[in-house]
């Protein structure tokens, strides 16, 4: 037996003083209605109700069950009411800030076809980090190893003028010459998503090994500012072939680093129970966002 769909039946049943209003108060058959309140007076072991006249009354046991059955029947109410808000209370995924928008778009409407309701929210690699921890943000896309990534982004320098053929650009074409003293030094800017320990102290090794100056490796506030610099001054920006593409760069891998010098980035939650739902409905998505390869695609 359906206990609070009995006690639904028989609240409805009371407060209209008839089996036929009552049953189509809601929404019921008045034969289910009958059948529903016959099997909780049969579970219970009184009746509820007194059908002697045309009109349905109270039986005193019915009049002292009346109030608990209410409040089960709001309380049942009040349960479904809640799982609904939880189904659509929005999935809050902390993302680099340099996604674009229109794949978050593309994210976002993928996401909800699948009935995830997804909130991507930009920020940087730290702050996602302590976003996830602190249950600010259900899930998190971390900045990780390559090594230890789901997703990878290759990453290389973008430059103003093709530098020929599809090589490489060797960090060392970039140290200053006798002929350069009097000039600012040519510079390679990181991204502040880039300004992390895997990807910042690699190139700084590499800038110390090859001899640039410490002040040719820095971070920068804006990409904007950066892409103006390589524009106007023949920098180099630290990027992804995508990124380099829609800023109307040439890019080429770093010739000193081995092919997998790249971004990495793993899924972190808050509740292990939003893992599965954020990689089964958004991977190739999220692979879209990062111009990353997604899992499977990497597997294969």
């Amino acid at each position: 037996m359906d206990l609070v769909a009995a006690c639904r039946a028989f609240v409805s049943v009371s407060e209209h003083g008839s089996f036929t209003v009552g049953a189509a108060a809601a929404r019921t058959a008045q034969s289910v209605v009958s059948r529903r309140i016959a099997a909780l007076e049969q579970r219970l072991g009184e009746r509820l109700l007194d059908r002697s006249s045309r009109t349905v009354t109270l039986t005193p046991f019915g009049r002292d069950m009346l109030p608990t059955a209410r409040q089960l029947v709001r309380l049942a109410d009040r349960f479904e009411h809640e799982a609904e808000a939880a189904r659509r209370r929005p999935l809050r995924l902390a993302v680099p800030a340099l996604c674009p928008t229109g794949a978050l778009a593309r994210l976002i409407a993928e996401a909800h076809e699948q009935g995830v309701l997804l909130d991507p929210f930009p920020a940087g690699p730290a702050e996602r980090a302590d976003l996830v921890t602190s249950c600010q943000v259900r899930a998190a896309l971390l900045a990780v190893p390559s090594t230890e990534a789901t997703w990878t982004v290759p990453l290389g320098l973008a430059v103003a003028h093709d530098p020929g053929g599809a090589g490489p650009i060797y960090l060392d074409t970039l140290r200053p010459g006798r002929a350069d003293r009097d000039r600012r030094p040519r510079r390679v800017w990181l991204q502040p998503e880039d300004d992390v320990p895997h990807v910042r102290d690699r190139l700084a090794r590499l800038r110390d090994a090859v001899g640039l100056r410490p002040a040719q490796l820095a971070v920068a506030p804006a990409v904007a500012t950066a892409a103006a610099d390589v524009l106007s001054h023949g920098d180099a920006l630290l990027c992804s072939a995508a990124q380099a593409r829609e800023l109307r760069l040439h890019w080429r891998p770093v010739g000193e680093l081995a092919p997998g010098f790249a971004r990495g980035f793993s899924l972190a939650v808050a509740d292990e129970a939003d893992a599965d739902r954020v990689r089964q409905t958004c991977a190739r998505g999220i692979a879209r966002c990062l111009d990353a390869t997604a899992p499977s695609e990497a597997a294969a």
